[in-house]
This record gives structure tokens, C-alpha cells and sequence, in this order.
């Protein structure tokens, strides 16, 4: 035992910073790529990889001649099978390397402003509360020009009414995604990919695999209103972040569109706005019946008005 750890310390000590440097990028790659990997069905498809090689050398070792002409033949087209195995991990690395070293904008404000943050949360938790479905996704540094074209053009300001009215089962636009970029409703009704990953829980719908899949591939994140329970969810980086109220909802939209800020302060944001609404709540109660205030009974009063 003290000859083995004389002879790896000898063999450290010989190391130059060279081979340093080279031996901690490759452990650096290879930890990237097993982190990219877990709990993806390319964990499953790099085992039979492995199992593959076994069997190349297994026909060396014991001279099967067959085995070994027909593994080494289908070896050549492996590096192309390699890409096509494993297009969406490869898509997502890139992807994110990209981000991080060339695309990730470094802003100390938010350049369209937070007005829009209440239009949207308002909008989902009045969608919440009617159980109507809704997949919002949110465009950062990425640009999800593809999806947007697969949907209804609208560059429209993003608006409660708008957003309710598009996700209103009775128009023909509620199916689908709806983009907001630029702080702007870019289209509806786009199709989105499907995550791929097994470990998502069966109990998530087509809306939550959508948004997932899209965080997986790009930046942008997504606010989904299921149709079963009405439950409102977040998703960002291939995450999701279920049983959301509207503070809560709102603090991680704030969080994800101005990451400069820190935890503290996101906090401080989400308790600021959890008083506002027992301030409102509190108007709401002590109110006089006859006073209408809510955009719900605005609506009543046009509503009655046209009788």
C-alpha cells in the first residue's frame, strides 16, 4: 500500500501545468455531459452503447470472426447514429453554452418595464379559478422565432382581457401556446416540443410536457393553468414549480425576466404584493354592495346595461 501511494504521488509530482490544466477541462466536459444526461433517456441509450463495445471486444477476445466482421462494420456508421440518438441532448448543450458565453445579456434593468407582470398573473389566476387551460411561454435571450411561426401572428400589448379572451375555450385560438416576447404577445394557438424525459410524472397533461420541453431546448420560461385541477405551475430549465399563487407566480416571473436581483430582494417583492392583496381584500369586504370596482362586475354592469 505505501508503494502504490509513493508511485501516484511520484506520479502527480511529474505532472506539468500543461496536463493539469488538460486533465481538469476533460473531467470538467465529461462531468457537463453525465450532469446533461441524468435522468434522460440518454442515460438508457449510453448503456447500450457501452454494451455494444463490450460485445466488439468480447468477439476479440474469444475470436469470434463473425461477430467481430459485423460489429465492426456497423461501428462506421455509429458516429452518425450518435447524432441522431442524441440530437435533442447535443441541440440543449449547445444551446446553453451558447447562452451562457455568448447570448446572456448582462442588464441591470428590465427594459420593457414590470406593468405587464400583473396582466399576466391576474390573467392566470382568474384562469386558475374558472379551471380554464393555459400554456404562457416567455421568450428571454433565445429567440423562439420557429415556434411563433407556427402559430396565429398577433404583436399585440400584453393585456388581461387579451390573454382571458384568447384562452376562452369558445375561441379558436385558446388551443395551443401563446409567446410573449419583447414584452409583447407575438402569436398563439404554436406548437411546442414535447419533453422526452421519463422521470416527468404521468400525471402531467400535454401543457406541462410542452412547456418543459420547450425550457429543456431554449431559456424561455413558461406559466401553464391546468384544465383539470386549475392548479397554476412554473417552468424554467426543464423544472417545474407546481401550486403557485399569485404572489408566488409573480415573484418568479420577476426572478426569471430580472436575474440580477437577489433572492433577498425577490422576497421582499413577494411579501410587498401578498399586503397589497389583504389591503384589497379588505376594500373588497368593507365596500358598500352597490359599488362596483372588480373588472368582473364592470362587465356585469355592460352586461345589464344592454338588456
Amino acid at each position: 500500500m505505501h508503494n502504490l501511494f509513493t508511485q501516484i504521488g511520484s506520479m502527480i509530482g511529474a505532472l506539468s501545468l500543461r496536463q493539469v490544466v488538460d486533465i481538469l477541462i476533460v473531467t470538467f466536459l465529461i462531468y457537463e455531459v453525465l450532469r446533461l444526461m441524468r435522468g434522460t433517456r440518454a442515460a438508457q441509450m449510453v448503456g447500450g452503447l457501452v454494451a455494444f463495445g463490450l460485445v466488439y471486444q468480447f468477439s476479440i477476445v474469444f475470436n469470434l470472426t463473425t461477430v467481430e466482421f459485423l460489429v465492426r462494420n456497423i461501428a462506421v456508421y455509429l458516429g452518425f447514429a450518435i447524432f441522431v440518438l442524441f440530437q435533442h441532448e447535443i441541440r440543449g448543450a449547445l444551446t446553453q453554452i451558447g447562452n451562457n458565453l455568448l447570448l446572456r445579456k448582462q442588464r441591470n434593468q428590465n427594459p420593457f418595464g414590470e406593468e405587464w407582470y400583473d396582466e399576466v398573473v391576474l390573467a392566470a389566476t382568474t384562469l386558475s379559478s374558472e379551471k380554464t387551460g393555459a400554456l404562457m411561454v416567455f421568450e428571454r435571450d433565445v429567440g423562439l422565432k420557429t415556434y411563433i411561426e407556427s402559430g396565429i401572428r398577433l404583436d399585440a400589448r400584453v393585456n388581461y382581457d387579451l390573454l382571458v379572451t384568447i384562452f376562452n375555450t369558445y375561441t379558436p385560438l385558446h388551443d395551443g401556446a401563446l409567446i410573449i416576447s419583447n414584452a409583447r404577445i407575438a402569436a398563439a394557438c404554436c406548437f411546442l416540443p414535447l419533453t422526452q424525459n421519463p422521470r416527468i410524472s404521468r400525471e402531467l397533461g400535454t401543457r406541462h410536457r410542452a412547456a418543459i420541453g420547450l425550457t429543456e431546448d431554449s431559456d424561455a420560461f413558461a406559466v401553464i393553468v391546468s384544465e383539470e385541477t386549475g392548479v397554476i405551475s412554473f417552468s424554467i430549465d426543464g423544472h417545474l414549480r407546481r401550486n403557485l399563487d399569485g404572489p408566488s407566480l409573480r415573484r418568479m416571473i420577476q426572478q426569471a425576466m430580472e436575474p440580477w436581483r437577489t433572492e433577498v430582494e425577490s422576497l421582499e417583492l413577494e411579501r410587498e404584493e401578498r399586503l397589497r392583496e389583504l389591503e384589497l381584500e379588505k376594500l373588497t369586504i368593507n365596500r358598500p354592495a352597490n359599488t362596483l370596482t372588480t373588472r368582473d362586475n364592470r362587465s356585469t354592469e355592460l352586461d345589464g346595461g344592454g338588456l
